[in-house]
C-alpha cells in the first residue's frame, strides 16, 4: 500500500470539506425555499379566509355592499377583476 503524503491528505481533506460545504449550502437553499413556499401558500390562505369572510358578511346584511364597494374601488386596478366585482371601470372613476 503506497504511502500517502501530508500534502495529499491535505488536498483530500480540502476536497471532501468543498464537498460538504456544496451540499450543505444546497441543503440550505432547499430550507429557504420550503419556507418561502410555505409562507406564501399561509398567506394566501389568509387572504382567502378573510375575503371568504367579508363576502359572507355581504350575505348575511352584517356589511353593507356598498361599503365593501368603496374599499374595493380604490385598491382593485385590472379591469377583468373591476368587473368581477361590478366596480366602474377605473378610468371612468378618474374622471367623476
Amino acid at each position: 500500500m503506497p504511502k500517502v503524503s501530508e500534502r495529499e491528505r491535505i488536498q483530500a481533506l480540502e476536497q471532501k470539506l468543498k464537498q460538504l460545504k456544496t451540499l450543505q449550502q444546497r441543503r440550505e437553499a432547499k430550507a429557504r425555499s420550503v419556507a418561502l413556499h410555505r409562507s406564501r401558500r399561509d398567506e394566501l390562505r389568509r387572504k382567502i379566509l378573510v375575503g371568504a369572510v367579508v363576502l359572507a358578511k355581504v350575505e348575511d346584511g352584517s356589511l353593507e355592499e356598498a361599503v365593501l364597494k368603496k374599499w374595493l374601488h380604490p385598491a382593485i386596478t385590472r379591469e377583468d377583476d373591476r368587473k368581477l366585482f361590478e366596480l366602474d371601470s377605473q378610468t371612468k372613476g378618474r374622471d367623476s
